[in-house]
């Protein structure tokens, strides 16, 4: 059965146009269908692990079309794969490729797929464009691929020989003894920390609003940059000014303490003369509360000292004489005057009727 397979490989083989390179070059019984227009796609990997040429291309777990060859890449450095795919099959142009096994010790194969969350491939369909290409490459930063079944276990050996599970016992012994005999604090503790989480939920929406706010300070401060950096720049000045003159300042404030404390102690000596004097005071205010108006009227005499305005009323038909004599201040010349200017060079002005009495007066 195996002879008459390998001899039917080696017939197609032969028939093919191509040069045969191998047991590579002969296809695996049950591999995808390629269809007669496939189209490549170099894949480019960090570690291409032990993937082999003729393994499987899968999209959403579907063959459709296998590694044609696996070569270093030009940078020494990175794994090249070529994949052939069949060209029924559409792919947008930014497809990443994963390398990924079948099962935990199954084959290798190569996932292509659209970007997380890409939903673009229809339209990429039906436009035209946009889509993966032949001979396009699929780079180093839109592939990976799955830890090694090795790897894993090498880990899980690493964490149980000299990771930190050899230290569980001793954390675990060091709890029980911070929380023996302290059963109630902690109890008391954890309610509290219980009622903070739920006043802060109560508070949920006051504290974004806190939040916010502080944004919006914090913008309306980053654009008033150039004002909040002047502001301290002229106040550079005036603190350098306050620096310099602390001692006076503070010799001020004391002075001032010590005067607020001889005022305290003067007002304290001299209460009770002041409320003596105060006392004393009370009568002659309540005096002059009692007279009233009896002091304003006596005021009005003032203008007609000393003769009271009912004087005026009583005297008819007379006149009440006034003299009035003038002095002129020392080189002030005296202008030419009539007669009655005595010797003396001061004049003397006839009486002068003040008022003249009533219509009606004998």
């Amino acid at each position: 059965m195996l002879a008459v397979f390998a001899v039917g490989c080696l017939t197609l083989a032969g028939c093919s146009s191509g040069e045969f390179k191998g047991v590579y070059d002969l296809p695996l019984p049950g591999g995808a269908d390629v269809g007669d227009h496939p189209y490549s796609v170099t894949v480019q990997f960090a570690d291409v692990l032990d993937l082999v040429p003729q393994a499987a291309v899968k999209v959403g777990d579907v063959p459709v079309g296998r590694v044609r060859e696996v070569r270093l890449g030009g940078d020494g450095w990175t794994a090249e794969t070529v994949l052939e795919v069949n060209g029924d099959v559409v792919l947008p142009a930014n497809a990443v490729a994963r390398l990924r096994q079948s099962s935990l010790l199954g084959e290798k194969f190569v996932e292509l797929a659209p970007p997380d969350g890409d939903t673009k491939t229809a339209d990429a369909k039906n436009a035209g464009t946009g889509r993966l290409a032949n001979g396009a490459t699929i780079t180093l930063d839109r592939t990976n691929r799955n830890p090694e079944f090795e790897e894993i276990f090498g880990a899980l050996s690493l964490l149980l020989n000299g990771g930190g599970i050899g230290q569980l016992q001793t954390i675990n012994r060091e709890l029980s003894k911070v929380m023996d005999g302290n059963e109630e604090q902690i109890r008391s503790f954890l309610s509290g920390v219980n009622t903070l989480v739920t006043d802060l939920d109560a508070h949920r929406s006051n504290i974004t609003e806190a939040l916010d706010g502080l944004n919006r300070l914090s913008a309306t401060l980053a654009n008033r940059h150039e004002q909040v950096s002047g502001a301290l720049t002229d106040l550079t000045p005036g603190l350098q000014t306050l620096t310099d003159q602390r001692t006076q300042l503070v010799s001020m404030l004391q002075s001032l303490d010590r005067l607020g404390t001889v005022a305290t102690d003067v007002v304290d000596r001299s209460r009770a003369d002041m409320v003596a004097d105060l006392r004393a005071l009370a009568p002659i205010l309540g005096q002059l509360a009692a007279a009233g108006e009896n002091l304003p009227q006596s005021l009005q005499m003032l203008p007609t000292f000393p003769f009271p305005d009912s004087v005026l009323n009583t005297v008819k038909g007379d006149y009440v004489n006034a003299f009035v004599s003038m002095i002129p201040a020392p080189g002030v010349p005296l202008p030419p005057l009539g007669e009655g200017v005595p010797e003396t060079g001061l004049p003397v002005f006839p009486s002068v009727s003040k008022t003249p009495a009533p219509s009606g007066g004998r």
